[in-house]
């Protein structure tokens, strides 16, 4: 009886370090993002562009089913298209030019405690116990603290910090629809279809962006790509953020529930600000080192087991 066991631990073990690595390459695509916008390509450009190649490569990968098996699942699948891709891309890109990176980091990370909030509420099976609703608040300070990183000045922008928040909503729509889909489909053909309603719904964001203008709408600087530093760049934006990023995130989702997964998204402002240390020689305070000490404590005290 104890191989099984030994077994299932092994392999909840397996999805947590996925969840881990997953956050890891989310937490650096705001560089990779960064540098996309410093060389002449729009925020919606940029997403645009990683849902169509990621879609692209999916479908290469998976092309024996288009359909799924009703209607109403295929409105799920747009739903979900257009909640975890291109409103949400759409409505944080944008706040991040209206507001401080700080307001935005801050309010985009209540998606953890929105989907705590709702997915106990919707789905039973999501509640969780004393001791894991305690380390999600542990790990929500502690990553207060690392946004913050010693600067506790906030200055309010209210269209910027509206649309933050519009963005932790629609992820946390995202979060608990897809779960519907569960058992019904394969997790590939999932995030190809995911990623084919985000790529068709990013279209009215660039003729929007565009003022209607068709010219404006094909004016991408393809040119450059030409560049190493810009090939490379978005290369880890749709390959590891988006292909790898959604199709294991997804995964784990399914195998660690919901919520608990969803807990993980707290350690993104963490894994940026070591990016932006390491890249862009930016400033780490003993501030946001005692916040990144109290993120991965909440975290690893949510994580355990239930009734322990």
């Amino acid at each position: 009886m104890s191989l099984p066991v030994a077994t299932s631990r092994q392999g909840g073990a397996l999805w947590h370090l996925l969840a881990v690595v997953t956050v890891a390459f989310w937490g650096t695509s705001f560089v990779s993002t960064k540098v996309l916008l410093n060389h002449g390509f729009s925020a919606v450009q940029i997403f645009t562009l990683r849902f169509v190649v990621t879609y692209l490569i999916l479908l290469a990968a998976s092309h024996k089913q288009f359909r799924s098996k009703n209607w109403k699942h295929e409105l799920i699948l747009f739903i979900c298209g257009i909640t975890g891709c291109t409103l949400y891309f759409w409505t944080e890109n944008t706040a991040l030019s209206l507001a401080p990176s700080s307001n935005v980091s801050l309010i985009v990370c209540i998606t953890p405690l929105l989907i705590m909030i709702f997915g106990g509420l919707f789905y039973k099976s999501e509640r969780l116990g004393r001791r894991q609703i305690l380390g999600c608040f542990i790990t929500f300070i502690g990553m207060v603290l690392v946004v913050l990183n010693g600067k506790f000045i906030l200055k309010l922008s209210p269209l910027g910090d509206f649309l933050a928040i519009s963005a932790a909503f629609v992820w946390t729509i995202y979060s608990l629809v897809v779960r519907k889909l569960n058992g019904e489909y394969s997790t590939l053909f999932i995030t190809r279809k995911i990623f084919f309603y985000g790529a068709l719904t990013s279209i009215p964001a660039l003729f929007i962006e565009a003022g209607g203008s068709v010219s404006k709408v094909a004016d991408i600087p393809w040119q450059k790509f030409a560049e190493p530093v810009v090939t490379l760049n978005f290369l880890c934006l749709t390959v590891f953020s988006s292909l790898f990023g959604y199709l294991v995130w997804n995964k784990v989702m399914k195998q660690l529930g919901t919520v608990l997964a969803s807990n993980y998204l707290y350690a993104i402002p963490l894994v940026t600000i070591i990016t932006a240390v390491i890249t862009l020689g930016e400033r780490i305070t003993p501030v946001a080192i005692a916040g990144a000490v109290a993120t991965v404590a909440g975290m690893v005290t949510a994580e355990m087991r239930r009734g322990s």
